[in-house]
């Protein structure tokens, strides 16, 4: 018993003295110095700092505004007891910090506030128009992507190394063209030649398949030729690298060279723009939704500017910047599991 005790105290002792750390904070250590969960940490930490400057930014902007939200939501005809009554049921008269704290609580249980024109809670009114706004901004962005990727490839393929000069050009000029192009003049421009002069399609409203036809395909040109330009670049220069060559002499079939070995590097790159690109689609969709009466968060934020009333335009505007912060997010993790090098670990 003796010598058990003592051995088990020069063990404590020794590794006391030689600074070894226990088997758990060990593993601890390893944990938190593990590459993934170092992405996952800042990454989180950056989320996480853009909502505070979000949230903030959509606070101070009702105070920020010239004027008086209420007056100019009630009118100016309204009895000044109506106006200060109002502001004092909404905390208007409250100190900004009082403000800034109800604001935050109603976040975190979910009261956005009260409309100053229709008197239904703000988070009522997010919650009927967003679905329709979702659903028009993903297949936006499902058919940008579709519609990019096949005629990135083809044109990457079809003028590399100085080849098809011609067709070069050509498609260099139309996806310029149709990419600075708004959103909303295309929008336009389908209404009249598919709605009005063909009547193919309907140009309103989403009560049927065939009308989300027109609104998703003006969502979805423009980024979709600007994607491509990147693919096609990209597909030339992955299709010079070394390991394609490599293919080539082993004489894997094209169609493996291209889809199984070039493509997914090609994208690598085009994954960066893909965060962008949908955050211009989910703002593209203001103005096509108002092209199109569709009954979504855009054609409701714009009539809610023109009633003056804030409450809803700042809940909108949080929504907006909140997706495209969570749509960057989610194109940064999806980018670091297809490429592990983007994983940049500060040390």
């Amino acid at each position: 018993m003796t010598t058990t005790a003592s051995s088990v105290a020069g063990t404590t002792t020794a590794r006391e003295v030689s600074g070894a750390k226990p088997p758990t904070v060990g593993r601890v250590s390893a944990l938190t110095t593990h590459r993934w969960v170092r992405f996952g940490l800042r990454r989180l930490g950056r989320l996480v700092a853009s909502l505070a400057v979000l949230v903030t930014a959509s606070f101070l902007m009702i105070h920020l505004i010239p004027g008086d939200p209420v007056r100019g939501a009630l009118g100016p005809t309204a009895p000044a007891a109506l106006v200060e009554a109002r502001r004092e049921s909404l905390g208007l008269n409250d100190p900004l910090l009082v403000q800034y704290w109800d604001y935050l609580r109603g976040l975190f249980t979910g009261d956005l506030g009260t409309s100053l024109t229709s008197q239904l809670p703000v988070a009522d009114v997010v919650s009927q128009r967003l679905p329709a706004t979702l659903t028009l901004a993903l297949l936006g962005f499902l058919v940008a992507v579709a519609l990019a990727v096949p005629l990135g490839v083809v044109m990457g393929v079809v003028t590399r190394r100085g080849r098809g000069r011609r067709t070069e050009l050509a498609f260099t000029t139309t996806s310029v063209v149709v990419g600075t192009v708004p959103d909303f003049l295309i929008g336009v421009g389908l209404v009249y030649v598919f709605g009005v002069n063909l009547g193919w399609l309907p140009v309103a409203g989403n009560a049927s398949p065939d009308a989300y036809v027109l609104p998703v395909v003006a969502l979805a040109l423009g980024p979709a030729v600007i994607l491509a330009r990147i693919i096609r670049v990209e597909m030339v220069a992955v299709l010079e690298a070394d390991f394609v060559r490599t293919a080539r002499a082993k004489r894997l079939p094209a169609r493996t060279i291209y889809l199984g070995h070039a493509l997914p590097n090609a994208l690598t790159a085009a994954l960066t723009i893909c965060g962008l690109l949908l955050g211009s689609l989910v703002a593209g969709t203001v103005l096509v939704e108002n092209v199109f009466a569709w009954p979504g968060l855009g054609r409701t934020v714009v009539s809610s500017i023109l009633s003056k009333d804030y409450p809803v335009v700042q809940a909108i505007v949080l929504v907006y910047g909140v997706g495209v912060l969570l749509a960057n997010t989610a194109v940064d993790v999806v980018l670091a599991l297809l490429d592990p090098r983007s994983m940049i670990v500060e040390d």
